[in-house]
């Protein structure tokens, strides 16, 4: 009996230590400017292709009715809370890094393409958008919120 239930044990534990190891999960964005928290999205999983949604705005005096009026797609004029923000990454086979998706900037309206790797035992996000070659462009770390 006691080994069942201590096999259980490590068993949820390995699995939840598995999952930190994703992007799926809530996510605080930092503003680069002011090292202030701007937002938390929502990174979900779908048959292993990841999408991530504005959950809520947390800039002090934000709006929280504003739309992405300069989204150059099928998010304009669309919501900021709920706006899907990326889409289409993917586990690379070899390693712990989700790519092939795209981010866009709400407040400048442009689309990235865009590579995810979990670091600090998946406390952290590595959010990585770039255009062109992914060598170019820059890199924002999220916070996992718990």
């Amino acid at each position: 009996m006691y080994r069942a239930l201590i096999a259980i044990i490590l068993g949820a534990s390995g699995a939840t230590g598995f999952a930190q190891m994703s992007p799926v999960g809530t996510w605080r964005t930092i503003d680069d400017a002011t090292g202030e928290a701007k937002s938390e999205v929502v990174i979900t999983d779908n048959a292993g292709v990841l999408s991530g949604r504005i959950s809520k705005l947390l800039r002090k005096g934000s709006d929280q009715n504003a739309v992405c009026d300069k989204c150059p797609d099928d998010r304009k004029d669309k919501p900021l809370i709920g706006l899907e923000l990326m889409r289409g990454a993917k586990k690379s086979e070899s390693k712990n890094v989700w790519e092939g998706g795209k981010i866009v900037d709400p407040e400048g309206g442009t689309v990235y393409s865009l590579k995810l790797t979990p670091v600090d035992g998946g406390k952290k996000l590595d959010v990585h958008a770039y255009v062109g070659l992914a060598f170019i462009g820059r890199t924002q770390t999220w916070v996992r919120v718990q």
